[in-house]
């Protein structure tokens, strides 16, 4: 079993929610579909994913703004 991180945000109509261990996202009508549908999306990218290479380990995460000129 292994542990996988996310962030989820409302874009639009949507939610997003996006894989911080690997460049996966998905979206859904509501955060619980997002969510699932998200883990879908990183089992099938796992299924692909060759048997020695791990992913990041993740420490620690951290969420903020910042504006731009």
């Amino acid at each position: 079993m292994r542990t996988i991180h996310y962030s989820l945000h409302r874009e639009d109509g949507d939610y997003v929610a996006q894989c911080i261990d690997f460049d996966v996202s998905s979206f859904g009508a509501t955060r619980e579909e997002a969510i699932a549908n998200l883990r879908e999306a990183v089992e099938l990218y796992l299924e692909d994913l060759p048997t020695d290479k791990t992913g990041p380990v993740i420490t620690e995460t951290c969420v903020g703004e910042f504006a731009v000129a």
